[in-house]
């Protein structure tokens, strides 16, 4: 059994001890209220007793059963006293009934039914979202939280989806990439199973056929239904490490990682990888190798913009943070990037001590969380960062980007060749890459950029000495921040891992 079925049979046995114990009044914060509905269901069956739902537009009726009621009992006042009367201990699935609890008549028998009792007592589940009870409620109520469809479960519905598609001519089952349902299961992860179901349906929609193409627009739909907060931005076109020059060992490191990461259940004792820390030399890469990352593991980007967190009211940036934390993981299996951590979580003595706090729950977050969130953090400057959020243990590996060699430089005038429809068989790259000693990858790319200017001013195709030009007229960061630069790659010498 996977971990996600086991999380699902244990929803059911939590549920049940609950009810046996005699909670008058549990609340599932959930859209997924079909869901809620069916757990209820063998719950009630488990429990042996009757179980009954109730709306405000339908009012009263019994799951699983045509007997009828004496009345629909859509007032929600004389639904509480008919539920006070019975005497067979049934459970109540009252559908968004929280704002009527606003009636201190309503709350006040809602209060008295969920009481302890010497008889079996109802049960009322309140289910919906956003749920807020009247002070003289809360001390009587469990929540519970309501575990997302399992791998199982998403994989049969997508089959019943292709199953139960037709195209209006008679043409039916849509078909699906066998390769895909994997990534499927993936992406679908943390969606209410009605959710889930509408994405699959509009995927196949279409074309009839539920491929690699439909993934993009459906990863962004999740995202958007999670509802993450504002300092999250979902970016749909990741890199891959084909258009990353160089850094072998941080490649090694992941080609590792990446099955136990995409793994459903992991194998035992591995635990998913939880992240890594990019320092180096600005221009290098490292923006591009977080992105890459994404990519290669094939799961969506989630960019941590810190500066939008900062609030001038006291507990908000912190607050921020958690939401966005929050949203991550509702949002796993993703990678979260948060480039430039030093900007955010640096901790000084001049922000009333807002950064400090953040710090704190970035590493609260950092040290509980059991979700499949993989964190890239970039930095520039490491004797900005606090120790605390260095030290070993804090990230799976800390690898250093330093300035690109020789091979390198030609990878990266290769690359960005290619990347203009220009053939790097045609140009002379050992000879760029000697001029261009000491350059960052960004340099080396402005310098291609530079050529193509050169060479379009004057109506002619690019040649080699257009860009070694350009190299010749570029000061490189290198050289104009030699001090620092150098007294970065001597502390990352002895403490971090050249990537």
């Amino acid at each position: 059994m996977s971990r996600s079925d086991c999380a699902l049979s244990a929803d059911k046995h939590e549920l049940a001890v609950h009810v046996r114990a005699g909670a008058g009044l549990i609340l599932i914060d959930t859209h997924d209220e079909p869901r809620a509905a069916e757990l209820l269901r063998h719950v009630a069956r488990e429990v042996a007793r009757p179980v009954f739902l109730w709306s405000a537009a339908r009012g009263l009726k019994r799951l699983g059963s045509q007997s009828g009621l004496d009345g629909t009992f859509d007032q929600p006042a004389e639904l509480l006293r008919h539920i006070d009367q019975r005497q067979d201990g049934a459970i109540f699935l009252l559908a968004d009934f929280h704002p009527f609890l606003n009636d201190p008549v309503i709350a006040r028998l809602a209060r008295e039914i969920s009481r302890d009792h010497d008889r079996p007592g109802a049960t009322l589940v309140l289910v919906g979202h956003n749920i807020a009870l009247p002070d003289s409620l809360k001390p009587r109520a469990v929540r519970f939280d309501l575990t997302t469809p399992s791998r199982a479960e998403l994989e049969a519905m997508i089959h019943e989806q292709a199953v139960e598609w037709t195209d209006g001519r008679g043409h039916a089952q849509a078909r699906v990439d066998p390769d895909m349902i994997e990534r499927l299961v993936l992406n679908l992860n943390g969606l209410a199973m009605k959710d889930a179901r509408r994405l699959v349906r509009n995927a196949i929609h279409d074309d009839g056929v539920l491929d690699e193409t439909d993934l993009p627009e459906l990863m962004k739909t999740r995202f958007d239904l999670l509802d993450a907060s504002g300092a999250l931005s979902f970016e749909l076109d990741t890199e891959r490490f084909t258009a990353v020059a160089g850094m072998p060992r941080m490649k090694k490191w992941l080609e590792r990682r990446k099955p136990v990461f995409v793994a459903a259940d992991p194998p035992k004792g591995l635990d998913a990888p939880k992240g890594l820390l990019l320092l180096g030399v600005q221009g290098c890469g490292k923006s591009l190798a977080a992105r890459a990352v994404a990519g290669f593991f094939g799961v969506p980007l989630l960019h941590l913009d810190a500066g939008a967190l900062f609030n001038r009211f006291h507990g908000e940036s912190e607050r921020n943070l958690r939401r966005a934390l929050e949203g991550a993981d509702r949002m796993e299996p993703c990678v979260l990037w948060i480039d430039e951590i030093e900007k955010g979580m640096a901790t000084g003595d001049n922000d009333g001590g807002t950064s400090k706090r953040m710090l704190a729950t970035l590493l609260t977050w950092m040290a509980e969380r059991d979700t499949r969130v993989f964190m890239v953090a970039t930095a520039n400057d490491i004797t900005a960062l606090p120790p605390e959020l260095v030290r070993k243990g804090r990230f799976d590996e800390v690898f250093f980007v330093d300035l690109p060699d020789h091979a390198t430089r030609r990878e990266v005038f290769a690359i960005h060749l290619a990347r203009r429809d220009i053939k790097p068989m045609l140009y002379d790259l050992d000879a760029l890459a000697e001029a261009a000693d000491g350059f960052s990858g960004a340099e080396l790319e402005h310098a291609v950029v530079s050529g193509l200017y050169s060479a379009h001013a004057e109506a002619r195709e690019l040649t080699n000495r257009d860009i070694l030009e350009a190299i010749q007229d570029t000061r490189p960061l290198s050289v104009m921040m030699a001090e620092p630069i150098q007294q970065l790659r001597d502390w990352a010498r002895e403490r971090a891992v050249p990537a």
